[in-house]
């Protein structure tokens, strides 16, 4: 084992094997639970894009109906778009988006639940990252300076690792 390996093993990479290559996790092991996480991302917009979506006045048709279901599609997805992630049967994907006139824009949430033996953080992630681009595809006609931020778990809950809220910032 070199050096190297031995620092990749020794941190708790556990995607990492003894040689450092990637590998997916066996999760074979561990009891199924029940396992939700909660992911936000926001959308910042000009104050007249904000309105003309808010007032269903664009080129493209239901921004927000479009970008919900994107953001639930792709938590679907994850496994096939994100290397060694776990596919997993998935009971509940939640997606919200709402109005924030102080961005102006939108925060868009995620609530991914399943009973597994693996977490769905990424799942959640996946769903609000891919809402928020649908969002700026569906609006780019109004405005190309759409800026999408700040994507960031905000809780999860279940298995091994226990509940997950991030610090007061």
């Amino acid at each position: 084992m070199t050096q190297e390996s031995f620092l990749f093993n020794s941190a708790g990479l556990t995607h990492l094997d003894r040689q450092g290559q990637a590998q997916m996790v066996d999760v074979s092991a561990k009891a199924p639970t029940i396992r939700q996480a909660v992911a936000v991302a926001k959308v910042r917009m000009l104050p007249a894009t904000f309105a003309a979506i808010q007032a269903g006045n664009t080129p493209k048709g239901d921004v927000l109906g479009t970008a919900r279901i994107a953001g639930i599609m792709a938590a679907k997805q994850t496994a096939t778009l994100i290397p060694l992630c776990h596919p997993l049967p998935l009971q509940k994907i939640a997606v919200e988006v709402k109005p924030d006139p102080q961005l102006p824009g939108y925060q868009i949430y995620a609530t991914v639940k399943t009973k597994a033996e693996t977490g769905v953080e990424m799942e959640a992630l996946t769903a609000v990252s891919i809402a928020a681009l649908t969002l700026y595809d569906m609006a780019k006609a109004l405005e190309k300076s759409i800026q999408i931020e700040s994507i960031h778990l905000v809780s999860k809950s279940g298995g091994k690792s226990g509940d997950y809220s991030p610090p007061e910032q």
